[in-house]
């Protein structure tokens, strides 16, 4: 089972609005005689490949996946169907399906007698389709807030210089963040001070995320550099906004304006419609407080440098309504790295693993109590 998890981990990136799954055939004589994973949408599933690596020698073996074998007739038949076909004796499973549309191939196996266990290094498996699982556990995609900043909580110095406060290990590992979404997301504050790509640099391949860029007022210049030609980019602006003039690649997406400021709920069910299914948040902190006001955060990922810069520094975070210290949002400290001098945080809102309905929205006036992710 560990090695379907670093198998499925391969496709991390390109397979939405389908999960990550890896899956190894063993021979009835426990031998191993096949593996695979999803490559993407439309693509063979993990078992399907396994199967087809291991041919005839799957017959009376077991088959290990990440996730239950789906009895969904989509774009590619039910991989439980597949598995009763192949004459595989027995199945283990880490994660239950959370897709009411895909889940019950368990229940199917077991109906046509084979021998079914689930939950097998359940917590591993978790992890590595993390951003999938929240997605469709929580209806809308799963939302990680990645920032570079200082010990004490500084993203910029007073004269607004921030190039660089983090090591270059901790940019090639945000890059490597990057690739793994489906999307990154930056506001229009972000993108006239700084400017920024969004692409992959530092040495990380794979498919860049698309590019989406908050511009209520529509003023985004013509020459910025998420214009360019190396990913796609969604201009969000507000309904009344003149439609900006952009290369054949993008594209602009209305959606109302609540209380002075795009809806981001809105953005992210549009968004979850087109099927991106997490989202990086990389800027600023305004945009950042506004996710975590309203409940749509789910993971923070912090590259904290050994720098201070004071109180006339700015903030990683703008303000979000907490004014004492139980309107707080409480983490879940998940993950600790070295990375140089710096450290790496992985913080998820709620923990892992588990499959509980979301609990009330995380922001202001409340705590991070509530559902695992």
């Amino acid at each position: 089972m560990r090695r379907a998890v670093e198998l499925a981990a391969s496709a991390l990136g390109r397979t939405s609005p389908n999960p990550v799954v890896g899956c190894v055939i063993l021979g009835a004589d426990g031998t191993v005689v096949g593996e695979g994973f999803h490559r993407g949408a439309g693509r063979p599933h993990a078992e399907v490949e396994a199967l087809a690596a291991a041919g005839e020698r799957a017959r009376g073996g077991t088959a290990l996946v990440t996730l239950e074998p789906c009895a969904h007739q989509g774009r590619t038949g039910p991989c439980a169907d597949a598995l009763l076909r192949a004459g595989i004796a027995r199945v283990v499973y880490a994660v239950p399906d959370p897709d009411p549309v895909a889940a019950g191939g368990a229940r199917r196996l077991r109906d046509a007698g084979v021998e079914v266990t689930g939950g097998v290094l359940r917590a591993e498996a978790e992890r590595g389709n993390e951003l999938w699982l929240t997605a469709v556990r929580r209806g809308r995609p799963c939302v990680t807030w990645k920032f570079g900043g200082t010990l004490d909580g500084r993203a910029a110095a007073p004269d607004g210089t921030s190039r660089w406060i983090t090591g270059p290990e901790s940019r090639q590992d945000a890059h490597a963040l990057r690739a793994a979404h489906d999307a990154v997301l930056v506001g229009s504050g972000t993108l006239r001070t700084d400017d920024p790509h969004l692409g992959l640099r530092h040495g990380v391949t794979g498919s860049p995320p698309l590019r989406v860029v908050l511009d209520r007022d529509g003023t985004v210049a013509p020459h910025a550099r998420v214009l360019d030609d190396a990913a796609p980019t969604l201009l969000v602006t507000g309904p009344h906004t003149p439609e900006p003039v952009l290369p054949h690649r993008h594209e602009v997406l209305r959606v109302p304006v609540t209380e002075g400021a795009l809806d981001l709920a809105v953005l992210f069910d549009r968004l979850w419609a087109r099927g991106v299914r997490s989202v990086l948040l990389e800027g600023g902190a305004r945009l950042a407080a506004s996710c975590v006001a309203q409940g749509l955060l789910d993971r923070v990922v912090a590259y904290v440098a050994p720098v201070v810069l004071g109180a006339a520094a700015h903030p990683v975070l703008g303000d979000f309504g907490a004014s004492t210290l139980l309107a707080g949002l409480r983490l879940k400290l998940g993950e600790v790295t070295r990375l140089g001098d710096d450290v790496r945080l992985l913080l998820r809102i709620r923990e892992l693993p588990g499959d509980a309905p979301p609990g009330p929205a995380c922001g202001a006036g409340r705590t991070a109590e509530g559902d695992v992710a």
